[in-house]
């Protein structure tokens, strides 16, 4: 592979973006069963991405049981998620609003729904890897040390972060032509790892349980993205052999985009209800 243009790769095809060569479908979900988390990054607002999410986990709960974390959930959520997969409540509806979808999330539910059906439906453990937004808003502001051990939400202090990852940040806080001062760049930095700290210290909770299954993330991407964030927290947390993959809509730029995941699927073009 060279690093000099974009490599493109065929819609409905699986990428090593490490060697460019591609995957077989069944080839990966055998290897990925090995592993012991795999991160499965998204756009929140896209619907293919989401049913590409759940064709993955039924791909590799066909090698393993599988458990499956949401970023869409706080932890003190976790209740109603165990009661959602045991087979309460009288309508989505009202799991919905149990889980305070339209105040906690927001996002049209329709767009993650399969994906709880299919958990509900094959009994496939529902974490819940998020922490109190307002945590993340008091770190952000106040840093981490402020805060005290018992309002913490379970969570220890992330790694901090690399100069590489405040790079990318900066890139996804605004445009370059107006960067943010250094104080307003700190608390965004400081904001975002603890989400990153969180869905880690979630994830790590379910992975070194006894006979733990394989753990699926369900995750924005840009927590995932070159492993700077959960993947990098969960280094920091001792949990190994850990994949990170990612959707694509256009060819591959290695000069562009180097090691941005573990792998690549090429999704067909538009999104299809």
């Amino acid at each position: 592979m060279t690093a000099s243009s974009p490599i493109d790769f065929p819609l409905s095809t699986w990428l090593d973006p490490h060697s460019g060569d591609r995957f077989g479908h069944a080839e990966l979900m055998q290897s990925l069963s090995r592993q012991r988390v795999v991160l499965l990054g998204e756009t929140h607002t896209r619907y293919d991405i989401h049913r590409w999410q759940l064709h993955v986990a039924a791909g590799l709960m066909a090698h393993r049981p599988i458990a499956m974390g949401f970023e869409m959930f706080q932890r003190r959520q976790q209740p109603v998620l165990d009661e959602w997969i045991a087979g309460g409540f009288a309508s989505e509806e009202a799991f919905l609003e149990a889980v305070e979808w339209a105040e906690v999330w927001r996002y049209d539910a329709a767009l993650y729904l399969p994906l709880f059906r299919f958990c509900r439906e094959f009994q496939v453990p529902m974490l819940a890897l998020n922490c109190y937004r307002t945590l993340v808003t008091r770190v952000g502001k106040e840093g981490w040390d402020a805060i005290p051990v018992e309002e913490r939400d379970g969570l220890t202090p992330a790694r901090p972060a690399l100069p590489a990852y405040r790079a990318y940040l900066a890139g996804v806080a605004g445009p370059p032509d107006r960067p943010r001062d250094e104080a307003s760049s700190d608390r965004f930095v400081r904001a975002q790892q603890t989400w990153d700290r969180a869905f880690a210290c979630n994830i790590a909770r379910a992975a070194e349980a006894p006979d733990a299954p394989l753990v699926l993330g369900i995750i924005g991407r840009g927590h995932l993205e070159y492993g700077y964030g959960t993947p990098y927290q969960l280094a920091d947390l001792g949990i190994d052999r850990v994949s990170v993959l990612l959707p694509a809509d256009s060819p591959y730029d290695p000069a562009r985009q180097p090691g941005i995941a573990d792998a690549l699927f090429r999704l067909p073009p538009g999104s299809i209800d």
